[in-house]
Protein backbone atom coordinates (compact mmCIF):
# COMPACT_ATOMS: atom_id res chain seq x y z
CA UNK A 1 0.00 0.00 0.00
CA UNK A 2 0.94 3.13 -0.89
CA UNK A 3 0.62 5.16 3.03
CA UNK A 4 2.16 8.37 1.68
CA UNK A 5 -0.92 8.59 -1.35
CA UNK A 6 -4.27 8.17 1.44
CA UNK A 7 -5.89 10.84 2.83
CA UNK A 8 -6.22 11.27 6.87
CA UNK A 9 -9.23 10.52 8.61
CA UNK A 10 -10.24 13.72 9.14
CA UNK A 11 -10.46 14.99 5.31
CA UNK A 12 -12.18 11.48 4.45
CA UNK A 13 -15.13 12.42 7.42
CA UNK A 14 -15.14 16.01 5.97
CA UNK A 15 -18.55 17.78 5.50
CA UNK A 16 -19.50 21.00 3.60
CA UNK A 17 -21.61 22.82 6.89
CA UNK A 18 -20.11 23.80 9.96
CA UNK A 19 -21.96 23.00 13.19
CA UNK A 20 -22.14 25.38 16.74
CA UNK A 21 -21.28 23.68 19.91
CA UNK A 22 -23.28 23.92 23.20
CA UNK A 23 -24.03 27.80 21.81
CA UNK A 24 -20.83 28.83 21.23
CA UNK A 25 -19.04 29.34 17.46
CA UNK A 26 -16.46 27.12 15.51
CA UNK A 27 -13.61 29.38 16.21
CA UNK A 28 -14.94 29.43 20.10
CA UNK A 29 -14.78 25.57 19.79
CA UNK A 30 -11.81 25.03 18.29
CA UNK A 31 -10.11 27.28 20.94
CA UNK A 32 -11.40 25.74 23.75
CA UNK A 33 -10.51 22.26 22.59
CA UNK A 34 -6.79 23.30 22.24
CA UNK A 35 -6.64 25.53 25.43
CA UNK A 36 -8.31 21.72 27.48
CA UNK A 37 -5.89 19.41 24.91
CA UNK A 38 -2.59 20.50 26.06
CA UNK A 39 -1.79 23.50 23.77
CA UNK A 40 -0.30 27.11 24.65
CA UNK A 41 -2.33 30.21 24.23
CA UNK A 42 0.08 30.98 21.81
CA UNK A 43 -0.59 27.67 19.82
CA UNK A 44 -4.62 28.11 20.14
CA UNK A 45 -4.16 31.73 18.99
CA UNK A 46 -2.73 30.38 15.70
CA UNK A 47 -4.44 27.77 14.99
CA UNK A 48 -6.02 27.41 11.90
CA UNK A 49 -10.26 27.48 11.53
CA UNK A 50 -11.22 25.23 9.28
CA UNK A 51 -11.71 21.68 8.80
CA UNK A 52 -12.82 18.34 10.31
CA UNK A 53 -15.06 15.34 10.21
CA UNK A 54 -18.60 14.44 10.80
CA UNK A 55 -18.00 12.78 14.25
CA UNK A 56 -16.95 16.60 15.21
CA UNK A 57 -19.11 18.64 12.93
CA UNK A 58 -15.99 21.33 11.70
CA UNK A 59 -15.63 21.75 7.82
CA UNK A 60 -11.93 20.47 6.59
CA UNK A 61 -9.74 23.17 7.24
CA UNK A 62 -9.53 23.07 11.02
CA UNK A 63 -7.07 19.86 10.81
CA UNK A 64 -6.25 20.72 7.51
CA UNK A 65 -4.53 22.92 4.85
CA UNK A 66 -5.07 20.48 2.40
CA UNK A 67 -5.27 16.81 2.92
CA UNK A 68 -3.73 14.97 4.61
CA UNK A 69 -1.36 18.03 5.60
CA UNK A 70 -2.10 18.49 9.12
CA UNK A 71 -2.92 22.08 10.80
CA UNK A 72 -1.87 22.79 14.45
CA UNK A 73 -5.55 21.39 15.62
CA UNK A 74 -5.43 18.43 13.56
CA UNK A 75 -2.01 17.49 15.45
CA UNK A 76 -3.74 18.13 18.57
CA UNK A 77 -6.68 16.10 17.76
CA UNK A 78 -4.99 13.05 16.50
CA UNK A 79 -2.35 12.73 19.64
CA UNK A 80 -5.07 12.95 21.93
CA UNK A 81 -6.46 10.28 20.40
CA UNK A 82 -9.31 10.92 17.32
CA UNK A 83 -11.77 11.36 20.79
CA UNK A 84 -13.37 15.03 20.04
CA UNK A 85 -17.09 14.38 19.07
CA UNK A 86 -20.17 16.48 18.49
CA UNK A 87 -22.50 13.26 17.75
CA UNK A 88 -24.79 12.28 20.22
CA UNK A 89 -23.82 9.20 22.09
CA UNK A 90 -25.01 6.38 24.23
CA UNK A 91 -23.12 6.52 27.41
CA UNK A 92 -23.36 4.92 30.83
CA UNK A 93 -23.73 8.65 32.21
CA UNK A 94 -20.33 8.49 34.65
CA UNK A 95 -19.91 6.62 37.96
CA UNK A 96 -19.58 8.02 41.64
CA UNK A 97 -16.49 9.98 40.58
CA UNK A 98 -17.33 11.31 37.13
CA UNK A 99 -15.71 9.19 35.27
CA UNK A 100 -17.73 7.30 32.01
CA UNK A 101 -16.94 3.66 31.35
CA UNK A 102 -19.02 4.04 28.04
CA UNK A 103 -19.09 6.50 24.66
CA UNK A 104 -20.63 5.32 21.81
CA UNK A 105 -21.27 7.49 18.59
CA UNK A 106 -25.13 6.38 17.35
CA UNK A 107 -23.61 7.06 14.06
CA UNK A 108 -20.34 5.14 13.48
CA UNK A 109 -18.23 7.66 11.32
CA UNK A 110 -17.51 5.51 8.51
CA UNK A 111 -16.20 7.09 5.35
CA UNK A 112 -15.02 6.49 1.51
CA UNK A 113 -12.16 7.99 -0.98
CA UNK A 114 -11.17 7.60 -4.45
CA UNK A 115 -8.82 8.19 -6.71
CA UNK A 116 -8.66 8.06 -10.32
CA UNK A 117 -5.64 8.97 -12.18
CA UNK A 118 -3.54 9.34 -15.82
CA UNK A 119 -0.03 9.27 -16.26
CA UNK A 120 2.31 9.18 -18.93
CA UNK A 121 5.71 8.56 -19.33
CA UNK A 122 8.44 10.44 -21.88
CA UNK A 123 9.07 6.79 -23.03
CA UNK A 124 7.04 3.81 -22.71
CA UNK A 125 8.56 1.14 -20.83
CA UNK A 126 9.12 -1.89 -23.54
CA UNK A 127 5.81 -3.80 -24.44
CA UNK A 128 3.17 -1.53 -22.50
CA UNK A 129 1.23 1.05 -23.11
CA UNK A 130 1.15 4.36 -22.23
CA UNK A 131 -0.89 6.96 -21.21
CA UNK A 132 -2.75 4.87 -18.78
CA UNK A 133 -6.05 5.80 -16.65
CA UNK A 134 -6.93 4.15 -13.51
CA UNK A 135 -9.96 3.87 -12.45
CA UNK A 136 -9.96 3.64 -9.76
CA UNK A 137 -6.39 3.95 -8.57
CA UNK A 138 -7.34 3.53 -4.84
CA UNK A 139 -10.86 3.20 -3.71
CA UNK A 140 -10.75 2.95 0.35
CA UNK A 141 -13.60 3.02 3.17
CA UNK A 142 -12.31 4.81 6.31
CA UNK A 143 -13.66 3.40 9.94
CA UNK A 144 -12.89 6.25 12.81
CA UNK A 145 -14.46 7.18 15.99
CA UNK A 146 -14.30 7.90 19.41
CA UNK A 147 -14.30 4.30 20.97
CA UNK A 148 -14.16 5.67 25.01
CA UNK A 149 -13.30 9.19 26.45
CA UNK A 150 -9.70 7.91 25.88
CA UNK A 151 -9.41 5.58 23.02
CA UNK A 152 -10.17 6.27 19.50
CA UNK A 153 -9.21 4.57 16.31
CA UNK A 154 -8.55 5.52 12.24
CA UNK A 155 -8.60 1.81 10.01
CA UNK A 156 -8.47 2.22 6.63
CA UNK A 157 -9.68 -0.51 3.91
CA UNK A 158 -8.16 -0.36 0.67
CA UNK A 159 -8.73 -1.78 -2.84
CA UNK A 160 -6.01 -1.40 -5.27
CA UNK A 161 -6.72 -2.51 -8.77
CA UNK A 162 -2.47 -2.96 -9.94
CA UNK A 163 -2.94 -5.89 -7.22
CA UNK A 164 -6.02 -6.81 -7.16
CA UNK A 165 -6.38 -6.84 -3.84
CA UNK A 166 -8.56 -5.71 -0.38
CA UNK A 167 -6.65 -5.30 2.62
CA UNK A 168 -6.41 -3.47 5.83
CA UNK A 169 -4.45 -0.47 5.23
CA UNK A 170 -3.26 2.11 7.49
CA UNK A 171 -4.51 1.79 11.07
CA UNK A 172 -3.90 3.61 14.32
CA UNK A 173 -5.28 2.82 17.54
CA UNK A 174 -4.74 5.14 20.10
CA UNK A 175 -5.46 5.59 24.30
CA UNK A 176 -4.57 9.01 25.36
CA UNK A 177 -4.79 11.11 28.58
CA UNK A 178 -3.48 14.26 30.13
CA UNK A 179 -1.41 15.34 33.63
CA UNK A 180 1.05 17.90 34.47
CA UNK A 181 4.81 17.45 34.40
CA UNK A 182 7.36 20.20 35.71
CA UNK A 183 4.23 21.82 36.54
CA UNK A 184 3.27 22.16 32.44
CA UNK A 185 0.78 19.88 30.53
CA UNK A 186 1.82 16.72 29.04
CA UNK A 187 -0.20 14.53 26.56
CA UNK A 188 0.54 11.20 26.92
CA UNK A 189 -0.63 8.10 25.01
CA UNK A 190 -0.20 4.79 23.41
CA UNK A 191 -0.23 3.86 19.85
CA UNK A 192 -0.99 0.23 17.93
CA UNK A 193 -0.52 0.63 14.65
CA UNK A 194 0.51 -1.19 11.67
CA UNK A 195 3.05 1.33 9.73
CA UNK A 196 6.43 2.94 11.63
CA UNK A 197 5.91 6.79 11.20
CA UNK A 198 1.96 6.38 10.35
CA UNK A 199 1.01 7.37 14.05
CA UNK A 200 3.12 10.53 13.31
CA UNK A 201 1.41 14.01 13.28
CA UNK A 202 3.82 15.45 10.96
CA UNK A 203 3.90 15.21 7.28
CA UNK A 204 7.80 15.19 6.94
CA UNK A 205 7.95 11.75 7.67
CA UNK A 206 7.48 8.84 5.34
CA UNK A 207 3.81 7.58 5.86
CA UNK A 208 2.39 11.08 5.41
CA UNK A 209 5.02 13.01 3.31
CA UNK A 210 5.47 14.48 -0.10
CA UNK A 211 3.94 13.56 -2.58
CA UNK A 212 0.65 13.16 -1.05
CA UNK A 213 -0.39 10.94 -4.49
CA UNK A 214 1.96 9.68 -7.09
CA UNK A 215 1.62 7.15 -9.73
CA UNK A 216 1.00 3.48 -9.19
CA UNK A 217 2.09 2.52 -12.93
CA UNK A 218 5.35 5.13 -13.70
CA UNK A 219 9.14 3.46 -13.15
CA UNK A 220 9.97 3.21 -9.36
CA UNK A 221 13.77 3.61 -8.38
CA UNK A 222 15.39 0.45 -7.36
CA UNK A 223 16.31 1.38 -4.07
CA UNK A 224 14.53 2.64 -0.81
CA UNK A 225 15.25 2.53 2.73
CA UNK A 226 13.19 0.49 4.89
CA UNK A 227 11.58 2.80 7.11
CA UNK A 228 10.41 4.98 4.07
CA UNK A 229 7.26 2.42 3.37
CA UNK A 230 9.26 -0.86 3.83
CA UNK A 231 7.42 -2.73 5.95
CA UNK A 232 3.65 -0.73 5.80
CA UNK A 233 1.15 -3.20 6.71
CA UNK A 234 3.47 -5.76 7.57
CA UNK A 235 3.83 -5.10 11.39
CA UNK A 236 2.30 -4.70 14.03
CA UNK A 237 3.66 -2.16 16.76
CA UNK A 238 2.60 -1.12 20.37
CA UNK A 239 4.17 2.54 21.54
CA UNK A 240 3.84 4.84 24.34
CA UNK A 241 4.31 8.77 23.36
CA UNK A 242 4.28 12.01 25.26
CA UNK A 243 3.95 15.70 24.21
CA UNK A 244 5.51 18.08 27.18
CA UNK A 245 4.11 21.76 27.09
CA UNK A 246 2.93 21.95 23.52
CA UNK A 247 6.69 21.94 22.46
CA UNK A 248 8.15 18.41 23.15
CA UNK A 249 7.13 15.24 21.71
CA UNK A 250 8.83 12.04 22.06
CA UNK A 251 8.05 8.07 21.48
CA UNK A 252 8.98 4.31 21.40
CA UNK A 253 7.37 2.00 19.56
CA UNK A 254 8.45 -2.30 19.51
CA UNK A 255 7.10 -3.53 16.45
CA UNK A 256 6.50 -7.62 15.44
CA UNK A 257 5.78 -8.89 12.34
CA UNK A 258 2.20 -9.28 11.04
CA UNK A 259 2.37 -10.09 8.09
CA UNK A 260 -0.77 -9.84 5.31
CA UNK A 261 -1.12 -11.96 2.12
CA UNK A 262 1.41 -14.63 4.02
CA UNK A 263 1.30 -17.83 5.59
CA UNK A 264 -0.41 -18.35 8.96
CA UNK A 265 1.41 -19.02 11.15
CA UNK A 266 4.94 -17.84 9.15
CA UNK A 267 7.02 -20.45 7.97
CA UNK A 268 9.95 -21.18 4.85
CA UNK A 269 7.69 -19.07 2.56
CA UNK A 270 7.42 -15.78 4.88
CA UNK A 271 9.45 -13.51 3.41
CA UNK A 272 11.62 -10.09 5.27
CA UNK A 273 9.88 -11.51 8.83
CA UNK A 274 11.35 -9.49 11.42
CA UNK A 275 13.23 -11.43 14.31
CA UNK A 276 12.29 -10.22 17.30
CA UNK A 277 11.34 -6.97 18.27
CA UNK A 278 12.08 -4.26 16.11
CA UNK A 279 12.66 -0.55 18.10
CA UNK A 280 11.52 2.35 16.58
CA UNK A 281 11.81 5.77 18.33
CA UNK A 282 11.13 9.55 17.58
CA UNK A 283 11.79 12.79 18.94
CA UNK A 284 10.59 16.12 17.48
CA UNK A 285 10.72 19.70 18.94
CA UNK A 286 8.43 22.84 17.72
CA UNK A 287 7.94 26.09 18.09
CA UNK A 288 5.40 28.84 17.38
CA UNK A 289 7.13 32.07 16.45
CA UNK A 290 4.11 34.63 15.92
CA UNK A 291 2.82 33.40 12.35
CA UNK A 292 6.07 31.27 11.65
CA UNK A 293 6.08 27.88 12.92
CA UNK A 294 8.98 25.37 13.14
CA UNK A 295 9.29 21.99 14.05
CA UNK A 296 12.88 20.28 13.81
CA UNK A 297 13.14 16.26 14.77
CA UNK A 298 14.79 12.57 14.38
CA UNK A 299 13.62 9.02 14.08
CA UNK A 300 14.99 5.91 12.72
CA UNK A 301 14.14 2.13 13.83
CA UNK A 302 16.67 -1.10 13.71
CA UNK A 303 15.24 -4.42 12.48
CA UNK A 304 16.61 -7.56 11.77
CA UNK A 305 14.71 -9.62 8.89
CA UNK A 306 15.10 -12.80 7.37
CA UNK A 307 14.50 -12.74 3.87
CA UNK A 308 13.23 -15.65 3.92
CA UNK A 309 11.61 -17.75 6.20
CA UNK A 310 11.59 -17.96 9.86
CA UNK A 311 14.95 -18.97 10.75
CA UNK A 312 19.02 -18.92 9.76
CA UNK A 313 21.13 -15.64 8.79
CA UNK A 314 19.34 -12.31 9.09
CA UNK A 315 20.48 -8.86 7.32
CA UNK A 316 20.37 -5.70 10.10
CA UNK A 317 18.64 -2.40 9.24
CA UNK A 318 19.23 0.63 11.22
CA UNK A 319 17.52 3.88 10.15
CA UNK A 320 18.60 6.94 11.17
CA UNK A 321 16.48 9.95 9.98
CA UNK A 322 16.13 13.80 10.11
CA UNK A 323 13.37 16.02 9.32
CA UNK A 324 12.06 19.68 10.04
CA UNK A 325 8.57 21.48 9.34
CA UNK A 326 7.96 24.92 8.25
CA UNK A 327 4.88 26.89 8.18
CA UNK A 328 4.06 30.35 7.32
CA UNK A 329 0.21 32.23 7.56
CA UNK A 330 -0.21 35.10 5.96
CA UNK A 331 -2.97 37.29 4.47
CA UNK A 332 -2.59 36.31 0.94
CA UNK A 333 -1.77 32.42 1.53
CA UNK A 334 0.16 30.06 3.57
CA UNK A 335 3.59 28.53 2.84
CA UNK A 336 4.38 25.24 3.70
CA UNK A 337 7.59 23.60 3.79
CA UNK A 338 9.23 19.89 4.70
CA UNK A 339 12.71 18.20 4.48
CA UNK A 340 13.67 14.62 5.58
CA UNK A 341 17.12 13.16 5.87
CA UNK A 342 17.60 9.14 6.17
CA UNK A 343 20.45 6.93 6.51
CA UNK A 344 20.61 3.25 6.43
CA UNK A 345 23.17 1.20 7.34
CA UNK A 346 22.85 -2.43 5.99
CA UNK A 347 24.24 -5.79 7.22
CA UNK A 348 23.50 -8.38 5.02
CA UNK A 349 24.55 -11.66 6.39
CA UNK A 350 21.87 -13.35 4.65
CA UNK A 351 21.90 -11.63 1.76
CA UNK A 352 25.87 -12.23 0.98
CA UNK A 353 25.10 -16.08 1.79
CA UNK A 354 21.99 -16.89 -0.68
CA UNK A 355 23.60 -14.52 -3.11
CA UNK A 356 21.00 -11.62 -3.03
CA UNK A 357 23.91 -9.05 -2.11
CA UNK A 358 27.55 -8.68 -3.69
CA UNK A 359 28.40 -7.17 0.12
CA UNK A 360 28.16 -7.59 3.46
CA UNK A 361 27.70 -3.98 4.52
CA UNK A 362 26.55 -0.95 2.37
CA UNK A 363 24.72 2.41 3.31
CA UNK A 364 22.17 3.99 1.50
CA UNK A 365 20.87 7.21 2.40
CA UNK A 366 17.80 9.46 0.97
CA UNK A 367 16.80 13.53 0.84
CA UNK A 368 13.46 14.86 0.26
CA UNK A 369 12.76 18.36 0.29
CA UNK A 370 9.17 20.23 -0.52
CA UNK A 371 8.06 23.62 -0.68
CA UNK A 372 4.03 24.39 -1.29
CA UNK A 373 1.80 27.72 -1.61
CA UNK A 374 -1.72 27.62 -1.10
CA UNK A 375 -4.31 30.58 -1.48
CA UNK A 376 -5.81 31.36 1.56
CA UNK A 377 -8.93 29.24 1.36
CA UNK A 378 -6.69 26.45 -0.05
CA UNK A 379 -8.28 26.28 -3.20
CA UNK A 380 -5.41 26.35 -5.54
CA UNK A 381 -2.19 26.19 -4.81
CA UNK A 382 1.40 24.36 -5.84
CA UNK A 383 4.62 22.66 -4.89
CA UNK A 384 8.13 22.32 -5.45
CA UNK A 385 10.15 19.23 -4.61
CA UNK A 386 13.85 17.75 -4.91
CA UNK A 387 14.69 14.21 -4.36
CA UNK A 388 17.57 12.02 -4.05
CA UNK A 389 18.39 8.22 -2.95
CA UNK A 390 22.26 7.18 -3.24
CA UNK A 391 24.21 4.70 -1.73
CA UNK A 392 26.95 1.91 -2.36
CA UNK A 393 27.26 0.23 -5.62
CA UNK A 394 26.02 -3.28 -5.28
CA UNK A 395 25.89 -5.88 -8.26
CA UNK A 396 24.11 -8.26 -6.72
CA UNK A 397 21.61 -5.82 -5.13
CA UNK A 398 20.89 -3.82 -8.10
CA UNK A 399 21.58 -6.01 -11.16
CA UNK A 400 20.92 -4.46 -14.81
CA UNK A 401 17.79 -5.14 -16.17
CA UNK A 402 15.38 -3.42 -18.58
CA UNK A 403 13.88 -0.20 -16.87
CA UNK A 404 14.13 -0.92 -13.55
CA UNK A 405 17.67 -2.30 -13.59
CA UNK A 406 21.03 -0.49 -13.18
CA UNK A 407 24.20 -1.18 -15.55
CA UNK A 408 26.36 0.50 -12.88
CA UNK A 409 24.94 -1.82 -9.69
CA UNK A 410 24.45 1.54 -8.27
CA UNK A 411 21.48 2.45 -6.68
CA UNK A 412 21.60 6.11 -6.90
CA UNK A 413 18.29 8.27 -8.44
CA UNK A 414 17.33 12.24 -7.97
CA UNK A 415 15.14 14.18 -9.69
CA UNK A 416 12.64 17.42 -8.61
CA UNK A 417 8.58 17.65 -8.71
CA UNK A 418 5.93 19.85 -9.85
CA UNK A 419 2.50 20.01 -9.05
CA UNK A 420 -0.15 22.41 -9.34
CA UNK A 421 -3.69 21.45 -7.29
CA UNK A 422 -7.27 22.70 -7.46
CA UNK A 423 -9.47 22.16 -4.51
CA UNK A 424 -12.88 23.63 -5.79
CA UNK A 425 -14.56 21.99 -2.58
CA UNK A 426 -12.47 21.36 0.69
CA UNK A 427 -12.70 17.40 -0.18
CA UNK A 428 -11.98 17.37 -3.37
CA UNK A 429 -8.88 17.82 -5.49
CA UNK A 430 -7.43 17.40 -8.65
CA UNK A 431 -3.95 17.93 -9.20
CA UNK A 432 -1.88 17.68 -12.10
CA UNK A 433 2.30 16.45 -11.58
CA UNK A 434 5.30 16.51 -13.56
CA UNK A 435 8.49 14.09 -12.41
CA UNK A 436 11.75 14.73 -13.91
CA UNK A 437 14.91 12.36 -13.37
CA UNK A 438 18.78 13.79 -13.63
CA UNK A 439 19.88 10.31 -12.40
CA UNK A 440 17.85 6.86 -12.31
CA UNK A 441 19.51 3.79 -10.81
CA UNK A 442 22.38 4.68 -11.09
CA UNK A 443 22.99 6.28 -14.57
CA UNK A 444 21.96 9.71 -16.75
CA UNK A 445 22.40 7.57 -19.65
CA UNK A 446 21.37 3.89 -20.72
CA UNK A 447 21.46 3.22 -16.85
CA UNK A 448 19.69 -0.28 -17.28
CA UNK A 449 22.26 -1.38 -19.64
CA UNK A 450 19.31 -1.92 -22.19
CA UNK A 451 19.11 1.62 -23.65
CA UNK A 452 17.18 3.53 -21.18
CA UNK A 453 17.94 6.77 -20.34
CA UNK A 454 17.25 8.74 -16.57
CA UNK A 455 14.45 11.56 -18.48
CA UNK A 456 12.81 8.63 -20.55
CA UNK A 457 11.10 8.25 -17.07
CA UNK A 458 9.81 11.57 -16.65
CA UNK A 459 6.19 11.28 -15.44
CA UNK A 460 3.58 13.62 -16.23
CA UNK A 461 0.84 12.12 -13.72
CA UNK A 462 -3.11 13.82 -12.79
CA UNK A 463 -5.52 13.14 -10.47
CA UNK A 464 -8.81 13.31 -9.23
CA UNK A 465 -8.96 12.71 -5.58
CA UNK A 466 -12.27 13.17 -3.31
CA UNK A 467 -13.53 11.69 -0.34
CA UNK A 468 -17.12 11.84 0.95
Amino acid sequence: MRARALVCLLAAFAVPTTLSAGGGSTDLLVRSYLRDHGASAEAAAHAGIPSFSRQTGLACSACHTIFPELTPFGRLFKLNGYTMTLLQTVDNGGDSAGRQSLRLNLIPPVSAMIMTSWTATKRSSPATANGNVMFPQELSVFVGEAITPHIGTFMQLTYEPAEGSIAIDNADIRYSSHANLASRPLIFGFTLNNNPTVQDVWNSVPAWGYPFASSAVAPTAAAATLIDGGLGQQVAGLGAYGFWNSMLYGELSLYRSAQQGSATPPDSTSENFVKGAMPYWRLALQHQFGSHYLEVGTYGMSARLYPTGVGGLTDRYTDVALDAQYEHAASFGRFVGHATWIHERQQLDAGVVNGASANAANTLKTMRVDASWYSAEAHYGGTLAYFSTSGDADAGLYAPAPVFGSASGLPNTRGAMAELHFMPWLNTRFALQYVIYDRFNGGKNNYDGSGRNATDNNTLYAVAWMAF
